[in-house]
């Protein structure tokens, strides 16, 4: 990865700079330091994101940005590019954003209530601005749509085949899926629907003083806004704090714009269940086989919750 990165910055103008690498999940981001100033550099991983597609991302998060919302905002290279293919690797440039992801804040002095207000009307602001934008015709990404969540090939995988789900959990997960389909076919005209970060967990909030700033648009695509509420709740749905997270999220979103959270409950459970299918890819991963225990474990909770109702 290095020796891409030492071709990749000459095309920013960005030679003898120091760099470290700063993530290795789905991207290699590293951190740059050229005379003071710091970007964010992002090997893409390969066959992961065609290049129409991270050109979009890339667009949206300029628009996003233009809209007064703190995210990276793509640096173009010498030549105006914003993306660069070195030796097959789609390899962009981005502005640093410095404080702290809101998953490694353990402690107060912050109030988390008042936290989710604000991270709620921040999506909601994400939402009208993308909504309000006159898409270029070549504009590219996925949906988390019907299909993307239930369909044959989900977009994280098909969850109900998971390897380590015993015999009753691939039968309550097969359930789980027919209902929720039925659900949302019939639905899914009625709900609002449009880009989404999809993927707002603690890791990609960042808080610099009271500031919310979004990172870590990768998975951003069309899907539904109640999918993106639903997966800024899920890994906080066990805290003692939960229901008062819920409503602070809600009532953020709410006080920007609109949002029906009837069917809330289902998109809780649908979140849950595309982790399943996301860890199967991972299995060879360090840890991998516990994670996807904790998965199952979530999601057999809220399946069995949503077919009793």
């Amino acid at each position: 990865m290095n020796d891409i990165v030492e071709q990749a910055l000459p095309f920013w103008q960005l030679d003898g700079a120091t760099y470290a690498l700063v993530a290795a999940r789905e991207n290699a981001v590293f951190r740059i330091n050229h005379k003071g100033r710091q970007v964010a550099l992002r090997l893409h991983r390969q066959g992961y994101r065609t290049n129409s597609e991270l050109w979009s991302e890339l667009k949206w998060m300029e628009v996003v940005a233009n809209g007064g919302i703190t995210v990276p905002v793509p640096i173009p290279s010498v030549s105006g590019k914003v993306l660069h293919i070195i030796d097959g690797v789609q390899v962009d440039v981005l502005s640093w954003l410095s404080g702290q992801m809101m998953s490694e804040i353990r402690q107060l002095p912050f109030d988390r209530i008042k936290l989710f207000e604000n991270l709620g009307a921040t999506m909601a602001r994400l939402h009208e601005t993308s909504d309000a934008w006159n898409r270029p015709e070549t504009f590219e990404r996925r949906a988390w749509d019907l299909d993307g969540l239930l369909g044959d090939a989900p977009l994280w995988g098909r969850f109900w085949e998971n390897p380590q789900l015993a015999r009753d959990d691939q039968q309550l997960f097969r359930r789980f899926r027919d209902k929720a389909s039925a659900a949302l076919s019939k639905q899914s005209k009625h709900l609002d629907y449009g880009l989404i970060h999809a993927d707002l967990v603690g890791e990609n909030v960042m808080l610099d003083a009271e500031n919310i700033q979004l990172i870590d648009f990768d998975d951003g695509g069309f899907g539904y806004r109640l999918f993106e509420i639903s997966t800024a709740l899920l890994k906080h749905i066990s805290a003692p704090d939960y229901p008062k997270l819920r409503t602070a999220l809600l009532t953020g979103y709410g006080s920007v714009r609109a949002i029906d959270p009837t069917l809330l409950d289902l998109f809780l459970a649908i979140r849950s269940a595309t982790y399943v299918g996301w860890i199967m890819s991972r299995m060879g991963e360090e840890g991998a086989g516990a994670r996807s225990e904790r998965f199952i474990t979530r999601t057999r909770n809220l399946a069995t919750r949503y077919l009793a109702t």
